[in-house]
């Protein structure tokens, strides 16, 4: 029985951890999106 706790522990904090890496890529996709907007913009503006 503790070690079916144990393994429950383990899965269930991997499924926390694995969440947590999840956003935090989906975020930084979203950031160089935006990046990249934004260079596209600058590049298509004329420069005086």
């Amino acid at each position: 029985m503790k070690k079916l706790l144990g393994y429950g522990a383990l899965l269930a904090s991997s499924a926390v951890a694995g969440l947590f890496i999840w956003r935090k890529v989906e975020s930084d996709k979203l950031e160089n999106d935006l990046w990249a907007e934004a260079e596209k913009v600058t590049e298509a503006s004329p420069r005086s």
